[in-house]
């Protein structure tokens, strides 16, 4: 009786084997894991990159499918972050893709892409629009646009200043500006380096000089001299340089610039053989 159970058993594994070895993929399963806050990936899409690159699943042998060749397909398109592919009972293969999440919209030239955190280049189109932060500028292998991502995510955490930074413009790895919503001026953070201390400086100058000198007065702010605030009068070649005590975080300036009370001493200067300008009225 026991041989006889015993080859029943060994038959049966044999049996299975081979059903399995045959058994043909019959549908392919495909789900998107964050389907709930982006929308540009959809089934359709995923089934036709496979039948693009020869590896769709449905009609094939179940033994032959090469999961891993499916995940690496996927994987590889700029669309996705992540692909899991599994083959399941009852002729099925599930895939499991993480579409792209961007975390910036980079203007280069004529070129438009979104970049995810891991710093990978999406496309783009007129089809999918993602309310991300926009950085204009050219880059690089070398400093590619998640060097800026420290920045960015500071200002996105902070509700004061994600309202009024408007947009990023890097002119080169020294000169990163953005554009404040504040009409009227562009501000120079240099590097993308001590942001926290530059900001502090930044909301130090809107708060002490501007309301008195005037909103329109300068062109360009600078924050990226240490221990000061460098700031451009409009349509004048004539710099402003503010020095102030900045408490914890940077060093006091030079005593002989700074009024008694640590107000900002700052005279501005009429260039030589020209009159001061004159007000008229109309009467």
């Amino acid at each position: 009786m026991l041989l006889v159970f015993t080859g029943a058993l060994v038959a049966g594994i044999l049996w299975g084997r081979a059903r399995a070895h045959s058994e043909l993929c019959t549908r392919v399963e495909v789900r998107i894991a964050n389907s709930d806050t982006t929308h540009f990936v959809t089934e359709k899409g995923i089934i036709d990159g496979l039948k693009k690159h020869g590896i769709y699943p449905v009609g094939k042998p179940m033994s032959a499918i090469d999961a891993t060749a499916i995940e690496q397909a996927l994987r590889a398109s700029e669309y996705l972050e992540q692909a899991d592919c599994v083959k399941g009972t009852q002729g099925r293969v599930i895939i499991t893709v993480s579409q792209l999440v961007p975390v910036m919209r980079v203007f280069d030239g004529n070129n438009c892409y979104y970049v995810n955190r891991a710093g990978k280049r999406m496309a783009a189109t007129a089809a999918f629009h993602a309310d991300v932060p926009v950085v204009q500028g050219h880059f690089t292998a070398a400093y590619p646009p998640t060097r800026l991502l420290p920045m960015i995510d500071y200002v996105e955490r902070d509700t004061t200043l994600r309202s009024l930074v408007t947009m990023y413009m890097m002119r080169d790895t020294n000169n990163i500006y953005f554009v404040p919503s504040i009409s009227g001026h562009v501000v120079n953070m240099g590097t993308a380096q001590d942001y926290a201390a530059k900001f502090k400086k930044l909301r130090l100058f809107y708060s002490k000089v501007l309301p008195a000198r005037g909103w329109l007065t300068y062109d360009t702010i600078s924050l990226k001299w240490h221990g000061q605030v460098v700031a451009t009068r409009r349509a004048k070649a004539v710099k402003t340089v503010i020095e102030y005590d900045p408490e914890d975080d940077e060093p006091m300036a030079d005593a002989e610039t700074m009024g008694i009370d640590g107000a900002p001493i700052v005279k501005p200067t009429t260039p030589k053989n020209q009159k001061p300008k004159t007000k008229t009225t109309n009467n």
